[in-house]
């Protein structure tokens, strides 16, 4: 990136530019009284020459505009080139969420705001995607069954429209997979190449029953042999939950004429115990969170513990403009001995 700027290397200097108007008035005050006086001024007009120069005639003018060249030229411009270089060893993060129906319970409203588990969810990983500029993050969903949302890209907008395409209810096996959802996302950072950490965050509110591949624990003790951090987040209360009837088609809540949801099921919490035990396994950590707030610091403690080494270097040149100064002072200079050739004052 380049910043660009212009500057005086000594801009003391400049102040001498404060002369110049002095110095034109002196030169157009009246001279001394003659020291003979004739009754008709006009005989000498022939024979004698102005006493001083007015302070506006073109090479007073001329003269001036030469000295402040010069000023100018001895303050030193220049222009300042800044090359800023920005090395970033950034991180490998996979995202894996779940989009179970149990995400659309609504324990997460408060007394003015009706909000569902993944409208909470939605939002804070789009913040949390917005904030690592410098990582390749990806994204894994999972409901009965696990999808690839997105690879491991340094395209952020790409990841963050595919979050927002989401809806609970588009992936239609019922059910949670997280061993597999986990699985998944382990088997896209596996041969990732470069030497950048690698992280993963799993988001769920439930428990595991619809893994077939891998249970949860031994897909951490895998996170755990290839090297990868496994952050686990436990979502909503831990008691059971009403879920009310939602549209599949549109993720959308259903309500009955007075506008009320309508209960559908009851829901049982998260396996806290199993997410904690699956970030140990790794050395990572586990979080709890009861409302959309808690989320949202949940993330900003992981977008603290997880940071990007950042190295600047930065380079300045100057590009000097004082030649060009000097050489509208003799270009002035010039005009003005010119003039005094061509235009001589009355003898």
């Amino acid at each position: 990136m380049n910043e660009l700027g212009f500057e005086f290397e000594h801009p003391w200097v400049l102040l001498f530019l404060a002369l110049l108007p002095l110095y034109a008035w002196l030169r157009g005050k009246s001279g001394q009284a003659a020291a003979l006086l004739y009754p008709d001024v006009g005989l000498l007009r022939a024979v004698s020459s102005p006493v001083r120069e007015a302070a506006g005639s073109l090479r007073l003018f001329l003269r001036l505009a030469t000295v402040a060249a010069l000023i100018v030229a001895i303050a030193g411009p220049r222009t300042v080139s800044k090359e800023i270089e920005r090395e970033t060893e950034g991180l490998d993060i996979m995202l894996v969420v779940d989009l179970s129906w149990s995400m659309m319970a609504l324990d997460m409203s408060t007394p003015r705001e009706e909000v569902t588990r993944w409208q909470a969810s939605h939002s804070v990983i789009q913040d949390f995607i917005s904030k690592r500029p410098d990582d390749r993050i990806g994204a894994v969903v999972f409901s009965g069954k696990p999808y690839l949302l997105s690879p491991i890209t340094i395209n952020r907008d790409w990841v963050s429209k595919g979050v927002d395409r989401m809806h609970i209810g588009i992936i239609r096996e019922a059910g949670t997979a997280i061993g597999d959802g986990v699985a998944m996302a382990l088997d896209r950072m596996k041969n990732l190449k470069g030497k950048n950490s690698k992280v993963l965050i799993l988001l769920t509110d439930g428990d595991d029953n619809m893994s077939k591949a891998i249970l949860p624990v031994p897909s951490a003790e895998l996170a755990a042999a290839l090297g990868i951090r496994l952050y686990t987040v436990g979502l909503g209360k831990n008691e059971p939950t009403v879920l009310p009837q939602f549209d599949l088609r549109t993720g959308t809540l259903i309500r009955d004429p007075f506008g009320k949801t309508i209960p559908m099921q009851t829901i049982n919490p998260a396996n806290y115990e199993m997410l904690e035990k699956m970030a140990k396994l790794t050395n990572g950590r586990f979080f709890r969170a009861l409302d959309k707030d808690e989320l949202s610091r949940v993330y900003e403690e992981i977008n603290r513990l997880e940071r990007t080494e950042v190295k600047i270097r930065e380079s300045v040149t100057y590009e000097s403009h004082r030649y060009a100064w000097i050489v509208a002072a003799f270009a002035l200079l010039l005009a003005e001995l010119l003039l005094g050739l061509y235009r001589p004052r009355a003898p």
